[in-house]
């Protein structure tokens, strides 16, 4: 109730003496905290007061509370402050409506902590509690009328009334967190909305009858599941069945009432098989298929158990609004799909409905023990209101099953609730008793409305139990036996829901049998099916995004395409990432470098950095998107990409690549939070549903990117061959060694080349501009899409010899291996491989050594193993038979391993015993930490790669004994 616009107006010093007094008299004793206001200058107070007249935002919550309960008072008791004589009954009246204020507002702030949410288990005590006493009320004020009730809109009323209401709208099966978000506005909203209807369910009996019918296929198919398929793992959804009924009413809200038209959902294997038959409509006998063990059709396709696999669906709602339904595969690394749900949800925000979000919802379904103990979620929680990230808000929901595996609720966490990590970004959490469906379903809808209208995050927890052990083979009672004493006894929710509408007489108990009888049938027909089916088949989950798109094959994969731009078109591109664009002052340091890239197209000397935003800006102009994020890729971690570039005066951001030409894609580019782990899975998740957009992620270096090291393993190198799913993320991946010690030299390449198999992904290592800007755009040329990891240099940014010409990227295409241009056959007696940075010093010490039997081959795609191109230069260097592999890496990191275990393949190479590894020794770490002793490593690799050499001589006679 705001009552600001009938106060009586005060002299300044009057208003704030009476609400000081107002204070000291009748506050204090329940709102103890608020101390300090007794000694507050009523000046001062007064101030603060008029401040929150004009803008109720502008002052605290707690304080706007206080002064919206004064101007309560001031228009029931007009004579106040201080008339009435202390003691006087008008006096006493306002004092306990002050404490009955007080008392409303424990229950909007503690309410949740004493609710009937859990199923199964008695609450935890927490004092002080809500009794009357705790707030200087008694029983016998109970039929007392109170004005404080307008403040839960039911007007004047007895305190019984009101306690009552309280009670009924905070502390039944519904608990909400909310007083802790800073935003008066969310807050007011969400009060009023629960007080309005007491947060009680009121849903129509045809309603009713669609939710009952839902836990019925959630409940009766988890039970046929355990019946026909004994002791099969399946991850059942037995104790959190309301989670269908939930998820049917986001679907049906969120269409009828938002026109939402897409939900993208992720979760773990908990429930999932149940959510893919009744929420997604995967039809059962496909489901029954796949516990009977079948084979895959598609040899190439490795396939996953059946609660990973990822679906989509299209359906059509009660009231005939068609929702496109997207589950996003996941791997049993709980919480690790959340930031590829997202990603992918931000994909269709921006392709499908212009950057609408309203036009769809992600719903992220969680488990207790994830939620609070995977550092994930906290980064994903940070991501949620960031431009770069943001989805326009997630419905969280918290399967809570109180233990995690065999570990007690007690022991998973410190937080009070699971859910606590809501507040790290003010949004509101709803504590639900699964028992109570129409509960759940009343707030569902409630955190639909709430994320629609303000674009935040909502959580809801769910708190169920978990009937089976953490599988159906597991015994819960090891560590658990009281609990579980108590959930074999327990009426499954669809049971206690049938008998609570048969009394109600919503319903007749034939009913709910019929729906049960009629189901069981369905299922039996649909099993007896399920034994016919073939082979299995794995499609896509977004197979109608990829049409047009095939599978990669290896003769595909020898040969690049070509990817050349016609000059005229580079160098127009180049004039525009050198422009100062007019009225724009960009400090001098920064307009020399600008000025520098038009200086280097003067001279055709082209460095990576051009190099690659040429690659970018062609892509633009063709009509491809380009999104690149990470720690600092708006200027480079090295300073050196500066595709963001800042006015002086006023730090607005001015980006070339969005200034090309009329009609170009659109280009993103987002200094990502410090996080590895979820940016990653955010542009993975990005990558899946935009096949025609370059998608990069850069790390700070190569080496932090085992903090990503989930995604990497389970969803980049595997995910084609589980789930048949294409991807086209490029990681970009700085790496070098240059004295700066173990944990900035490595990418570790060693773990992408361990990971490589059957053309899974590509791994380069390019050593020119010209090279890089090739590699890039083959990304988007091929019919087919990789992952693509590039590890990329470092002081090559600015070496003088890491440069192209724009003949270079005018024509060609990406070289996967790049000859020795200065290396006479005839006269080669040692031909040394290698990778990267090292060649550039390896090239100085040839050239110093005037070593013409010597050629410097450079493998510039590392994996998959460019065949064919390595026989051409085992062919012309077939008498060089003193073959090095040289590296600046450890003996056991880098490609050594990789290569030798690999050459084998290409024809005319020398077994792996006979190639000469040329590298640091094997080491723990990847890399010294002093530069000096770094420095001597460096020279000693390089002595080693040209001593002992073969003779010119000697290779002479062998060429004439190859003649003869």
């Amino acid at each position: 109730m705001h009552c600001r616009a009938t106060s009586p107006a005060f002299a300044p010093y009057q208003c704030g003496k009476a609400v000081a007094t107002f204070a000291a008299r009748f506050l204090f004793p329940a709102m103890d905290k608020n101390k300090f206001l007794s000694n507050i200058d009523p000046a001062a107070l007064d101030g603060l007061y008029q401040q929150y007249r004009s803008d109720a935002t502008s002052v605290s919550p707690d304080l706007a509370r206080f002064f919206e309960g004064f101007d309560l008072a001031r228009a029931r008791f007009p004579e106040l402050p201080g008339q009435a004589a202390p003691g006087g009954a008008g006096q006493e009246q306002l004092g306990k409506e002050f404490k009955v204020i007080a008392l409303i507002n424990a229950y909007r702030e503690r309410g949740h902590l004493f609710t009937r949410t859990n199923p199964v288990r008695e609450r935890r005590t927490y004092t002080p509690t809500l009794d009357l006493a705790n707030f200087g009320l008694a029983e016998a004020d109970l039929p007392a009328e109170f004005d404080a009730g307008s403040e839960i809109g039911i007007g004047r009323a007895t305190l019984a009334t009101i306690v009552a209401h309280l009670k009924a709208t905070y502390c039944q099966s519904i608990g909400a967190e909310y007083r802790f978000i800073r935003d008066v506005e969310r807050t007011q909203w969400l009060q009023e909305r629960m007080e309005k209807d007491r947060n009680t369910p009121d849903f129509s009996t045809e309603e009713k009858k669609e939710i009952l019918r839902k836990l019925g296929q959630a409940v009766v198919f988890e039970r046929f599941l355990g019946k026909k398929f004994i002791g099969q793992k399946r991850f059942s959804l037995e104790g959190g069945e309301t989670l269908i009924p939930a998820l049917d009413t986001v679907i049906e809200h969120g269409a009828d009432a938002h026109g939402i038209t897409d939900i993208v959902i992720g979760m773990a294997h908990r429930g999932r098989l149940n959510v893919l038959a009744n929420t997604f409509n995967k039809t059962y006998e496909s489901i029954f298929a796949d516990f009977e063990g079948r084979d895959y059709e598609d040899a190439y396709v490795e396939g996953d158990v059946k609660y990973h696999m990822g679906f989509n669906s299209c359906m059509v709602t009660n009231k005939g609004k068609g929702i496109n339904l997207i589950l996003v595969p996941n791997p049993s690394h709980l919480e690790s799909v959340g930031p590829v749900m997202e990603g992918l949800s931000r994909a269709l925000i921006e392709k499908d409905h212009g950057f609408q979000s309203g036009k769809l919802c992600p719903v992220l379904i969680h488990g207790d023990a994830a939620i609070a103990a995977q550092g994930v979620v906290y980064e994903l929680a940070q991501m949620a209101g960031l431009k770069a990230y943001s989805t326009g808000g997630t419905l969280h929901v918290v399967v809570n099953n109180q233990v995690g595996f065999t570990t007690n609720y007690i022991d998973g966490r410190t937080s009070t609730y699971c859910t606590d990590v809501a507040k790290v970004t003010q949004s509101p959490v709803f504590h639900v008793n699964d028992d109570d469906a129409e509960a759940v379903c009343h707030v569902m809808k409630l955190a639909l409305d709430y994320r629609q209208r303000f674009k935040s995050d909502v959580f809801i927890d769910l708190l169920g139990y978990r009937r089976h052990g953490h599988n159906e083979g597991d015994e819960p009672k090891f560590t658990q036996p009281i609990l579980y004493k108590a959930i074999a006894t327990h009426k499954d929710p669809r049971e206690i829901y049938s008998e609570k509408l048969q009394a109600s007489g919503a319903i007749e108990a034939s009913v709910a049998e019929e729906m049960e009888d009629s189901f069981n049938q369905l299922l039996q027909e649909r099993l007896t099916e399920s034994k016919e089916l073939p082979k299995a088949v794995i499609t896509s989950f977004l197979a109608d995004r990829w049409m047009g798109h095939v599978r990669a094959t290896v003769e595909g994969l020898q040969r690049s395409p070509d990817t050349g731009v016609k000059k005229e078109q580079l160098l127009k591109i180049a004039a525009k990432l050198a422009e100062i664009p007019a009225g724009k002052k960009f400090f001098n340091k920064l307009e020399r470098i600008l000025h520098e890239r038009a200086k280097m197209v003067e001279e055709d000397r082209l460095d990576w950095s051009m190099g690659e935003l040429l690659a970018y800006g062609t892509l633009l102009c063709e009509g491809h998107s380009v999104r690149l994020t990470g720690q600092d890729v708006e200027r480079g971690t090295f300073s050196h990409r500066h595709a963001v570039v800042k006015v002086e005066d006023s730090e607005e951001e001015y980006i070339h690549l969005k200034h090309l030409q009329e009609g170009q894609a659109l280009m993103q580019v987002y200094n990502s939070l410090l996080s590895e782990y979820a940016v990653l899975g955010f542009e993975y998740g990005y990558a899946f549903a935009t096949p025609s957009a370059l998608t990069l992620w850069e790390a700070q270096f190569g080496d932090f990117m085992n903090g990503a090291q989930i995604i990497i393993d389970q969803y980049l190198s595997a995910a084609e061959e589980k789930w048949n799913a294409m991807n086209g993320l490029v990681l970009l991946l700085p790496h070098g060694y240059e004295g700066q010690g173990a944990e900035h030299s490595s990418a570790r390449m060693e773990r992408f080349l361990q990971m490589c198999a059957e053309q899974n992904m590509i791994a380069a290592n390019p050593t020119t501009p010209a090279n890089f800007f090739h590699l890039l755009r083959r990304q988007l040329t091929w019919s087919f899409r990789k992952p693509l990891v590039v590890f990329t240099p470092k002081s090559l940014l600015r070496h003088p010899r890491c440069v192209s010409r724009m003949d270079d990227l005018a024509s060609g295409r990406f070289q996967e291996v790049i000859d020795d241009p200065s290396a006479d056959a005839a006269q080669v007696g040692t031909l040394i491989l290698c990778q990267g940075k090292v060649y550039y010093e390896l090239l100085e010490c040839k050239e110093e050594a005037a070593a013409a039997d010597v050629a410097l081959v450079r493998v510039e795609q590392l994996h998959p193993l460019p065949v064919p191109q390595l026989e051409a230069i085992f062919a012309k260097y077939a008498a060089a038979k003193d073959v090095r592999w040289v590296q600046e890496e450890p003996r056991n990191m880098g490609a050594a391993t990789y290569m030798l275990e690999h050459l084998h393949q290409v024809k005319g190479a020398p077994a792996a015993a006979d190639v000469r590894v040329v590298a640091r020794k094997a080491s723990g770490p990847p890399a010294t930490g002093s530069g000096v002793r770094s420095a001597l490593q460096q020279k000693a690799i390089m002595a080693e790669a040209f001593a002992d050499r073969t003779p010119v001589k000697a290779v002479k006679q062998v060429k004439s004994k190859v003649r003869a």
